[in-house]
């Protein structure tokens, strides 16, 4: 079951960059974006699930997509994921079912 939401996506804006590229990141949210991280499922014209994404501004967004050069730190995105998904949970949009 592939997860799409509007409300999850429309939940990035005026959010703050979860990404945080050092010499990158333009740190504002009004640039924020829901960025799709490689997943398996992303392609030419897909997107991957709502659900493997991570709060981004448009400079990190970019550079995760290859539209602009920067390495992106791999290893630093589970970190991006839990900030992103915390905010989710915080905000009601993202609920765990029998969590307390």
């Amino acid at each position: 079951m592939k997860v799409a939401s509007k409300k999850l996506r429309a939940s990035a804006n005026g959010q703050d960059c979860a990404v945080r590229m050092p010499g990158i990141c333009n740190h504002n949210p009004e640039t924020t974006v829901l960025a799709h991280l490689p997943c398996g499922q992303k392609g030419m014209g897909m997107k991957g699930f709502d659900t493997v994404a991570v709060y981004a501004c448009s400079a990190c967004h970019d550079v995760i997509d290859g539209r602009a050069a920067g390495d992106v730190e791999w290893a630093d995105m589970p970190r991006a994921i839990a900030e992103t998904h915390e905010a989710l949970i915080s905000a009601g949009i993202l609920t765990v079912e029998g969590a307390a």
